[in-house]
């Protein structure tokens, strides 16, 4: 048998209904969820499960909620099969996901951390003052050329989640990424796509949530990772308890090399890549750069089942 990785969906994976099933019929996730509810102090269990979307979607209430599912799944999945991945890696903040999976923070301090972060972020750039697009069909270093030029000009905007050959989204000041946008489609992008999102995430306008969560993490214990950790802003693998807060701070603002930390991984011997949480993005970034690999998408009590089937089989 192969090399094995767990990967974690990050913001706008989130959907009404998270996590229901597994509540109701699994202890184990039951518990994750009500530690939660105690953590924060609010009901995330009910947000997930009944929304309203509207408040789900809030930058503060998506980050623990896509933590909170994502470990959920990963209890009972631990829970009914003996499997322990060689690599870890999450997308933006699905990172702290593939942390407390590699025993690096415990769930109580995550979705408390994750909470505090969604917050720095909504926090530091007025509403309507950022932006992010996604570029289909441009190569990064002719798009790093378009954002670097409307950044000259006094629009900051660069690359912000580099998630698969060809697709690329940018993030920075409204008019940056309008006028990025613009020049990106004159020179053959296929498509630009506006996000409907709360801010210019990783982009250099969250160095003040950056700060923030700095401050955050001290009052938090991190410990060294059982599990290598393939970070975002790397796209190498990381242990250290140092390396891991170094790289959760820079996270904030720093692109999330999604493409890089999945061929690395691709590059180490890994052949099934287990997607945990809600929704099947990932899954579909790693089938964009290897056709053959095998991905598994696990979001719910019957994607559960199909998984353990074929996981069991290779025990």
């Amino acid at each position: 048998m192969g090399k094995i990785a767990f990967i974690f969906p990050g913001q706008g994976s989130q959907y009404v209904g998270m996590g229901a099933d597994l509540y109701e019929q699994e202890s184990s996730a039951k518990a994750v969820f009500d530690e939660a509810d105690q953590a924060l102090g609010i009901s995330l269990s009910a947000l997930c499960f009944e929304g309203p979307e509207d408040t789900l979607r809030l930058t503060a209430n998506t980050q623990p909620a896509i933590l909170t599912d994502s470990i959920a799944i990963l209890n009972v999945l631990k829970e009914k099969v003996n499997i322990t991945p060689d690599y870890v890696a999450g997308h933006s903040l699905g990172e702290y996901s593939a942390l407390v999976a590699a025993g690096a923070l415990s769930f109580a301090d995550a979705v408390q951390i994750v909470r505090a972060r969604g917050q720095y972020m909504e926090e530091a750039v007025p509403a309507g003052q950022g932006a992010m697009s996604a570029v289909m069909g441009m190569d990064r270093e002719a798009l790093a050329e378009v954002c670097q030029s409307a950044t000259e000009d006094g629009h900051p905007v660069q690359l912000a989640n580099l998630n698969c050959p060809g697709q690329i989204v940018i993030s920075g000041s409204a008019e940056g990424v309008a006028q990025a946008g613009e020049a990106a489609k004159a020179k053959g992008a296929k498509r630009v796509i506006p996000l409907n999102v709360s801010g210019p995430f990783h982009s250099m306008l969250m160095e003040p949530a950056a700060e923030k969560l700095s401050r955050k993490l001290d009052e938090y214990m991190i410990q060294d990772a059982g599990v290598a950790v393939v970070t975002n802003v790397s796209a190498n693998a990381v242990q250290t308890k140092e390396e891991i807060k170094d790289s959760l701070i820079k996270q904030v603002a720093s692109p999330v090399l999604w493409e890089d930390s999945v061929s690395f991984m691709l590059s180490e011997g890994v052949d099934l890549f287990v997607e945990i949480g809600p929704g099947t993005v990932l899954s579909g970034l790693v089938k964009k750069l290897d056709r053959k690999v095998k991905t598994m998408s696990i979001q719910d009590m019957a994607t559960l089942e199909k998984a353990l089937e074929q996981l069991q089989a290779q025990e």
